[in-house]
C-alpha cells in the first residue's frame, strides 16, 4: 500500500499514516526500512496488518520523489525526503 505520513512523534518512536475515512494506521520506528524517522507529508509504502488495537504498518519504506531536473530545478536533491541515516 501507499499513503502519506499524518503524524510522527520523534521522541516516542512512532506515528500514524493516513487511511482515508478509516482509522489511522500506526507505524513504529522498528518497522522503518532504511530510515530512522518519518516526516509529516512524506509518501510511504508499507504492508498493512491488524492486531488487537487496530491497523499496524509493517516494512515501511519511503517512496522516492521523481527527479525534477526536467522541470528546470537545478540542485534538486536526489535522496528521499524525511530520511536520516
Amino acid at each position: 500500500m501507499q499513503t502519506i505520513v499524518k503524524k510522527w512523534f520523534q521522541d516516542k518512536g512512532f506515528g500514524f499514516l493516513e487511511n482515508g475515512k478509516g482509522p489511522d494506521i500506526m507505524v513504529r520506528k522498528a518497522e522503518l526500512v532504511n530510515c530512522q524517522y518519518l516526516k509529516v507529508g512524506s509518501i510511504v509504502e508499507f504492508e498493512c496488518h491488524t492486531d488487537g488495537r487496530g491497523l499496524i504498518a509493517k516494512k515501511v519504506s519511503l517512496k522516492r520523489k521523481k527527479n525534477n531536473k526536467q522541470n528546470g530545478h537545478r540542485g534538486a536533491r536526489n535522496n528521499p525526503f524525511g530520511v536520516m541515516t
